[in-house]
C-alpha cells in the first residue's frame, strides 16, 4: 500500500442518519395524487420502426458493399433480416390500448349481471400477438360476498374473452358477517 492508500476505519463509515437516498419525483409513488396512468402498448411501435430502420440499413450496406469483406459479408445480410423481422413483430404487437381499467371493470359488471364489490385489474396479454387484456378479479358487493369470479376483457375493443363466475366457497363464519374489522 502506498501513503496514499489506507484500509477503510470506522471514521470512514458514516452512520445510518447520514445515509440520504432517495427515490427521484416522478418514481416516488407514496405521494402521488390522481389515478394512475396506464401506459399505452402502442409504444411497441417506436423501436419496432427503429428496428426497421436499422435492418433497411444494414440489407443496404450489404447490397452496395459486396458479399466478400471482412466487415461486410452475409452476416450483415442476416442481421439485417432479423431485424426487419423483429421489427415486424413489434409492429403486429403495438396494439392501441383503448380500454383502460376502468372500463374493464364495468365491462365485468355488466357481465356479472349483479352489483360487483371488491375487485382487482391486472393488465397481461395474450396470444403471439402479444393482444393486451384486462384480467378482472372480483367479488359480489354483499356483505359477505356471495359470488366471485374472474373476467378477462380485451384491451383493445372491450369483449369479453372469457367469464368464470361461481357461488363463493369461502368460509366467511369467523368474521361475523362483517368484512369491516369491528
Amino acid at each position: 500500500m502506498t501513503s496514499e492508500e489506507h484500509e477503510p476505519t470506522s471514521e470512514d463509515v458514516g452512520t445510518d442518519d447520514e445515509v440520504r437516498d432517495e427515490l427521484p419525483e416522478d418514481l416516488n409513488a407514496s405521494e402521488f395524487v390522481g389515478p394512475y396512468v396506464f401506459p399505452n402498448n402502442n409504444r411497441r411501435r417506436v423501436p419496432g420502426y427503429l428496428y426497421i430502420l436499422m435492418g433497411v440499413c444494414s440489407i443496404g450496406v450489404w447490397v452496395l458493399g459486396g458479399t466478400d469483406g471482412v466487415l461486410i459479408n452475409s452476416g450483415l445480410l442476416a442481421g439485417g433480416i432479423a431485424l426487419l423481422l423483429i421489427g415486424a413483430y413489434h409492429l403486429l404487437a403495438g396494439w392501441n390500448l383503448d380500454v383502460d381499467e376502468r372500463d374493464a371493470l364495468v365491462a365485468a359488471n355488466k357481465r356479472a349481471g349483479y352489483a360487483v364489490g371488491h375487485s382487482a385489474a391486472q393488465l397481461g396479454w395474450r396470444g403471439l400477438a402479444s393482444r393486451p387484456t384486462w384480467r378482472i378479479l372480483w367479488y359480489s358487493a354483499e356483505d359477505p360476498p356471495a359470488h366471485r369470479g374472474m373476467v378477462m376483457v380485451d384491451g383493445v375493443d372491450g369483449e369479453i374473452v372469457e367469464f368464470i363466475g361461481e357461488d363463493n366457497p369461502e368460509d366467511w363464519t369467523d368474521l361475523d358477517g362483517s368484512l369491516s374489522g369491528n
